[in-house]
This record gives structure tokens, C-alpha cells and sequence, in this order.
């Protein structure tokens, strides 16, 4: 008997009629930004109650740009959680301020807005939280505590597209958010990313900044008004995207069915730490971009690594998400320790995520239990 196909841990759901939008871009000479760059951003911006969206490369670049549009310079400060990737940390670096990292609750794996109060200082510019795998913040009390200190927020929404709070779409109010439509995301454009901005003239900067700099003066001659980089997003990229949107419904509905049968099935010896289900009433708001249940490591003669690895001779595929940002190389640096922030220590020490995109299906979803169970009790203390 053959052994079953290999099950990566992420797969973008792409068709027949998506290649033929793309055959039809490059047909039509122009493949760069143009007029399907508008229609994504027009249809994005009507998934967001109406307000403005930009497109960019990347969600990097639409961080980046976010944090000049919310004023951060050098010699400023933005709180992030440790617990997110690489690209938030990064692109505050980048814009000359210092991350100040703060821990994640437990359960929700979101920041924790207790310890984002108590570190903030006169220096404090912005604070970037991230909805983790799909679930929102708090955003009720996330935007009262920027409102009573003066503070922009940037929401890394980089895995929460078609996310909710109280049956609002993420995007669809508070300041600045930022998506991404990577491969692995529950939209994708092959690369890219998408800032909501608040209104016209922020739409008009970000413009500027993702194309060089360039302004039109009256004449039809170009003027360069501030030093930009190159982020723009070609129509090929935009009509994959738009093609996505349409069916993005479908695949969040089909994300959260197999998240619910992971999670009813998950039943370990040892026990699997489940990701946190949504919140009670309102389980649609969770997009699932991820599911990331943490090893009962203490309990285990195996590593995370030889758990991976036994998953890898079965045929399916892992991820990471994510390593503690505080304790990677770059950011030691800035004077922290193991032992600062135990919540996101203790969930990247253990996490691991498992195969979840809208083309599994629910045996597939039986397979990863079945070999979770199968590789915990063999291995058990």
C-alpha cells in the first residue's frame, strides 16, 4: 500500500481561473502597477466599511511605511509583543526607534495591555500589537489605553484578514492596520501586503513613500518631496489577490471547521495545549490563520525537534510560530534575558504548528491527530 501524500503545514488554494487572470495580465502588456493594483485596493477598501487601502510588496514594506505615516523617528519608542515575527521588530529598528518588547497573555498569545501600560514612557510613540494566528486584541481596551496616552497603534493583522471584533472586521476601525498576502496567509497575492490607512491624505503619502518619492508637479516633470523607497505591487501580484478576496469567506468558514475538528480530536496522553478556541459568542471573528498547540515538553523523553522530525518520516509537514523576538541575536542587544517575559518564552519553547489551509481535508485533519496521539504516547516520560 502506498504511503498517503505529503501534508505540508500550509498551502495556498489557487484555480483554474486564477491562472487564467494572470494569463491575461501578462497578455495585456502591462504587468507592473496598473489598473488591477485599483480594483484590489477598491475591493479590499469595501471589505474595511470603505476606508482606504494601499497595496505594497509586501506586509514588511506596509509596516515600514506605517511607522513614518504614525511619525516614529529615531531616539522613539514602539511597544510590540515578543511574540510575533521577525518583520514588526525589524521595520521599528529600521525606522530608528527602539522595540520595546512586552509579554503576551497565555491564553490568547495576544499583548498583554497590563504590561504594555507599565511600560510606557515619555519616549513612547506607537504601540504595535499583533493579532496572533487569526485572534483579535482586545481592541476595546487596546484603543483606550493609546487614547489616553496619545499614542498611534499599528496592528500587525498580518494573520488576521477576514478577522472580526464584535462583528467588525478587523481594519474596519482604529488607526493604522497592516495585512500580508504571503503563501501561507488565509489571502495570498503571491507577495504582498495592504495598509489601512484614515483617510485621504495618508492614502496620498503612502503613494509617495512606496514609489520613490515621486510627486507630479503641475507641468508633468517629477519632483522627489521625501526620501521613498520601491514597494509598489505589479497587476500580476493584485489580480491573484483580487481573485482571493472574492473566496475569502470560503476559505476562513472552511479554516475554522478544521480548527474545530483539531480541536475536538486533539485529545493526548499527554495533553496537547490547545490554541485559544475565539472568544465565547463570537468564534467567527478567529480566522485560523494558525494552529499551534504547545508540547507537553516536560512530560516527553523527546524534543520539539525529534517531535518534528517524527511528523516529517509520516509525511506531514510543521512550522514554528514563533521563536521569543526578545532573545534572538538582534535584539539581545537592547539588554534582555531569559527569564523577561515567561509567557512567550514558555510558547516558543513549545509551540508547534500544525497543517491547516481550506484544502485539507477532514481526514487529513485525522491523520495529524492520529499521529500526535501515536508520537506522544511513544514517547512519554
Amino acid at each position: 500500500m502506498s504511503a498517503p501524500p505529503y501534508l505540508p503545514f500550509a498551502r495556498p488554494t489557487l484555480d483554474d481561473a486564477t491562472a487564467a487572470d494572470v494569463a491575461a495580465v501578462l497578455r495585456s502588456g502591462w504587468i507592473t502597477s496598473g489598473p488591477k493594483v485599483k480594483a484590489f485596493e477598491a475591493a479590499l477598501s469595501a471589505t474595511v466599511g470603505g476606508r482606504p487601502v494601499r497595496v505594497v510588496s509586501s506586509a514588511t514594506a506596509a509596516l515600514e511605511i506605517a511607522l513614518q505615516l504614525a511619525g516614529v523617528r529615531s531616539g522613539d519608542e514602539v511597544i510590540t509583543p515578543a511574540m510575533t515575527f521577525f518583520a514588526a521588530p525589524n521595520m521599528i529598528v529600521r525606522s530608528g526607534a527602539t522595540p520595546i518588547f512586552v509579554d503576551v497573555e497565555a491564553t490568547t498569545r495576544n499583548l498583554d495591555l497590563a504590561a504594555t501600560a507599565q511600560r510606557i514612557g515619555p519616549r513612547t510613540r506607537a504601540i504595535m500589537p499583533t493579532h496572533f494566528g487569526g485572534l483579535p486584541c482586545d481592541m476595546d481596551a487596546l484603543y483606550e489605553l493609546a487614547r489616553q496616552h496619545g499614542l498611534r497603534v499599528i496592528e500587525d493583522a498580518a494573520l488576521a484578514i477576514g478577522s472580526s471584533w464584535k462583528g467588525e472586521p478587523i481594519g474596519s476601525f482604529g488607526d493604522l492596520c497592516v495585512f500580508s498576502f504571503h503563501p501561507n496567509k488565509n489571502l495570498t497575492s503571491i507577495e504582498g501586503g495592504a495598509r489601512v490607512v484614515n483617510d485621504a491624505r495618508e492614502a496620498a503619502e503612502v503613494e509617495t513613500l512606496r514609489f520613490h518619492g515621486i510627486a507630479r508637479l503641475p507641468d508633468g516633470t517629477r519632483d522627489v518631496t521625501v526620501a521613498g523607497g520601491k514597494f509598489n505591487l505589479p497587476d500580476v501580484n493584485a489580480v491573484v489577490g483580487l481573485r482571493q478576496l472574492a473566496r475569502l469567506p470560503e476559505f476562513n468558514a472552511r479554516r475554522r471547521a478544521l480548527a474545530a475538528r483539531y480541536s475536538a480530536r486533539l485529545r493526548t496522553d499527554p495533553p496537547l495545549e490547545l490554541p485559544h478556541p475565539g472568544y465565547a459568542g463570537e468564534e467567527a471573528g478567529h480566522s485560523w490563520n494558525l494552529y499551534a498547540p504547545l508540547l507537553p515538553l516536560p512530560e516527553l523523553a523527546i524534543s520539539r525537534r525529534d517531535f518534528r522530525a517524527a511528523f516529517e518520516q509520516r509525511g506531514i509537514g510543521t512550522g514554528m510560530s514563533y521563536e521569543a523576538a526578545h532573545l534572538t541575536s538582534a535584539y539581545r542587544r537592547f539588554g534582555y534575558h531569559r527569564g523577561d517575559l515567561p509567557n512567550t518564552e514558555r510558547i516558543a519553547d513549545s509551540t508547534v504548528t500544525l497543517p491547516l489551509f481550506p484544502t485539507m481535508t477532514d481526514a487529513d485533519v485525522d491523520r495529524v491527530c492520529a499521529a500526535c496521539t501515536e508520537v506522544l504516547a511513544a514517547h512519554r516520560r
